[in-house]
């Protein structure tokens, strides 16, 4: 009966160490040098300006049309929260405008519409 349970275990932990990472569509890395985090297979990618934010879309790696997407974005500077209109802003991009963001903001992008589903994507700015 051991025997049997030590064969056993030791074919769960090789099958365990055999598995194959998953492997998440598209490309992760910033396109517009800013942060990239992934929701629902698409890539949301902010990059912060003087006067707000761009945020670019991107569905396995092809530009994604942000036509008719919305939303709110809600910044949290430590203990102060600003919130924002999310507006698309033309072919894959969103734009924020009238927050000032920098270092140490953490962000939640509520986004309506996006392939008629809702979703929520966080930012931290580092």
């Amino acid at each position: 009966m051991k025997m049997t349970h030590l064969i056993s275990v030791a074919g769960l932990v090789l099958s365990c160490l055999s598995m194959n990472a998953a492997q998440a569509h598209g490309d992760a890395k910033p396109l517009h040098g800013g942060i990239v985090q992934k929701a629902n297979d698409l890539s949301f990618e902010l990059v912060v300006q003087a006067d707000g934010a761009t945020i670019y879309l991107m569905d396995h790696g092809k530009p994604m049309a942000s036509k008719g997407i919305a939303g709110k974005l809600t910044v949290l500077q430590g203990s102060n929260k600003i919130e924002a209109d999310i507006n698309e802003a033309g072919d894959n991009t969103l734009r924020v405008m009238g927050v000032k963001l920098g270092k140490g903001d953490k962000l939640v992008a509520a986004l309506s519409n996006v392939g008629g589903k809702s979703m929520t994507v966080r930012f931290a700015i580092n």
